[in-house]
């Protein structure tokens, strides 16, 4: 039986030993494209950048000189003004609602404690109030409160506070300016990621208006905190990636014609030597795990990520047995530069904590070491506040796994992706005339912070999620997969606890990811550089078509994003499922 071979069929070219298994061919149906080593081994382990092409500059009448200097200027200078456009989103009136809105009731108050005393206090139930009146110029309490997330996040908060008051606007600058720097961070890792500029400032341009994104930004709580942090992570481990890749393509040895060749003796002996990226990686995760608990999935995830990327720098370069090189050169410095880092950090975190007094003044827990602990079996090896810290951590464990109070708002993660169950931030119904209500409103008006993703933009990013997972499944593309380790991080692990309460804006921490993911689809509808003129117009006016649509719900939402009154039909209209309401 004879068939002819497609452009993607190398089994021709093959001889029998040679040929790929049997699953891979059979896979081929569905996409998969085996890995091979076809061209210059530099340009597979450090992919140049694409530029616009000369045809572009052409038909806009820009001379060659300017368009290599808008080139360069791009690779900096497009993610600045995406950054720019979500800052000024981000900072409008940021002070407004001027009210405690959902749980600023605990955050913004123990992060004024903790950058004052060290440890987080209990307030008085009725604070707030005297706080919005007097400008937050309260007395602060000194008996300690239990909390259950650690002080990384509510330092954050706090010095935001320091710098502008302990008012709404204070409490809710950082978390501002970590969602807009977090823009600028996403262009350039999408930048990196896919090697376009264009692709790159997309994705940061989709979680500028995201509406989660945007909502979390300007409110006071813990998870856009998070979400910086793993970003973050995620961007030093990429770096630290090209990097590595650089140093095994530079000591690859070249043939009479200039040509890099894989060599399997230099693949599986290179010593990639000092990575500093992977070091920033531990105590950005670090930092995220002192904002979070679940950080702590991030830590793993982004772990055994980056070590697939050394087998595979490895492989790309000739070793025979890149497991073995990979645990031979690479396993314990990457080891030793995420994890004991990133626990050094998270310790340090609680350093407050620790340096409160020990006499029943100090830190929740603090002395419970020389009291209820005192005659542990331990307490001749540890010191007594590693004994207090660890007993404080076990229960709040024992809390978060044991969580199960019924809330209005809270959501089962299988409704995430597609914003089934949006969280209520503030609400209130002004009468015509007051609050920014029309005085032609003709009844109440609704004033509404929602922490609602974008819809057009999160039902989009399912697709992109499907077409993220065959890219990475069976083409085997690294981008895919690094971008479905980012989702799978921060969302799956929330399956295993589905009976407890759990909120839809935990979410924030993979928005990043989706976007990317966006992108990426964005960049598969316009298509590769060598498709025919026709085919990459009608893939861009698709995509444009895709941002514009995302831009209006955007826009659209924007009202119930940010707290102004609008007349009661048109927030109606707005609940497009009745579980938004």
């Amino acid at each position: 039986m004879t068939s002819t071979a497609s452009s993607t069929d190398t089994r021709q070219e093959q001889t029998p030993h040679e040929q790929r298994p049997s699953w891979q061919q059979r896979l081929r149906r569905f996409g998969y494209v085996p890995s091979g080593s076809r061209g210059d081994v530099r340009d597979r382990l450090v992919p140049p950048y694409t530029e616009p092409s000369p045809r572009l500059w052409a038909s806009l009448g820009i001379r060659h000189t300017l368009a290599e200097r808008l080139v360069r200027w791009s690779g900096w200078g497009g993610p600045l003004l995406v950054t720019l456009f979500a800052g000024v989103l981000r900072f409008w009136n940021l002070g407004n609602p001027k009210a405690v809105i959902f749980d600023e009731t605990y955050y913004a108050k123990d992060a004024w404690a903790i950058v004052h005393r060290g440890f987080e206090v209990n307030w008085d139930k009725n604070v707030n109030d005297l706080i919005l009146s007097s400008n937050g110029n309260v007395p602060i309490p000194t008996d300690a409160a239990y909390v259950v997330h650690p002080p990384v996040g509510k330092y954050v908060i706090g010095l935001g506070e320091l710098m502008f008051g302990f008012n709404p606007f204070g409490w809710r600058f950082m978390t501002a300016l970590l969602g807009t720097l977090s823009v600028l961070m996403l262009c350039r890792i999408g930048r990196r990621l896919f090697r376009s500029t264009f692709l790159g400032c997309l994705a940061g341009a989709l979680v500028a208006v995201d509406g989660l994104h945007f909502v979390m930004s300007r409110t006071a709580l813990l998870d856009g905190v998070l979400m910086f942090f793993v970003l973050a992570a995620f961007g030093c481990l990429l770096i630290d990636r090209d990097k590595a890749r650089e140093k095994l393509a530079a000591a690859l040895p070249a043939d009479a014609d200039g040509r890099v060749r894989p060599d399997a003796d230099t693949a599986e002996n290179t010593r990639i030597g000092w990575r500093p990226w992977r070091l920033a990686a531990g105590l950005m995760l670090g930092l995220a795990l002192g904002t979070k608990w679940n950080g702590l999935y991030f830590l793993a995830a982004f772990g055994i990520m980056t070590v697939l990327w050394d087998i595979g720098s490895r492989k790309v370069a000739g070793a025979r047995h890149p497991y073995m090189a990979v645990i031979k050169r690479d396993l314990g410095w990457a080891f030793l530069c995420t994890v004991p880092v990133a626990v050094a950090t998270y310790l340090a975190s609680w350093t407050g904590w620790i340096l409160s007094a020990t006499d029943g003044s100090g830190g929740y827990y603090r002395n419970w070491a020389a009291t209820d602990g005192k005659n542990s079996s331990w307490s001749w090896l540890f010191p007594d506040w590693w004994r207090s810290l660890w007993h404080y951590e076990h229960q709040v464990y024992e809390f978060h796994v044991g969580l199960s109070s019924p809330h209005t708002y809270q959501s089962n993660p299988w409704s995430w992706l597609v914003t089934g169950r949006p969280v209520s931030y503030f609400y209130e119904s002004p009468a015509p005339g007051k609050d920014g209500c029309p005085l032609d409103a003709g009844e109440k008006c609704a004033r509404e912070v929602l922490a609602l993703g974008t819809p057009m933009l999160w039902w989009v990013a399912c697709f992109a999620l499907l077409y993220v997972l065959w890219r990475w499944f069976f083409r085997r593309d690294w981008r895919a997969g690094a971008i479905a380790c980012g989702i799978a991080a921060g969302y799956l692990p929330w399956f295993m606890y589905q009976e407890r309460t759990i909120f839809f804006f935990y979410a924030v921490v993979f928005v990043p990811f989706l976007c990317l993911a966006v992108a990426m689809l964005a960049g598969a509808l316009i298509g590769p550089a060598r498709s025919s003129d026709t085919r990459r117009v009608a893939g861009a006016t698709g995509a444009g078509v895709l941002v514009l649509l995302i831009a209006w719900n955007f826009i659209y939402f924007w009202p119930i994003y940010t707290g102004q009154a609008i007349p009661i039909d048109d927030w109606r209209s707005r609940m497009w499922l009745d579980t938004w309401v």
